[in-house]
């Protein structure tokens, strides 16, 4: 699980750098953070949730 999520990280970062790094794509960058921070707190909540 933590390897999928881990990835996902990786893809979000680069989809905001690359969005940041180009004028025009900079609704990209905004989507990759979104998606990394949602990332992080799904990740959170489902590693939280089974040590309960």
């Amino acid at each position: 699980m933590w390897t999928v999520l881990v990835i996902l990280l990786v893809v979000w970062a680069v989809l905001a750098v690359v969005g940041f790094a180009f004028q025009g794509l900079l609704w990209l960058a905004v989507i990759g953070i979104i998606l990394f921070i949602g990332t992080i707190v799904f990740g959170l909540v489902r590693n939280r949730s089974r040590h309960r």
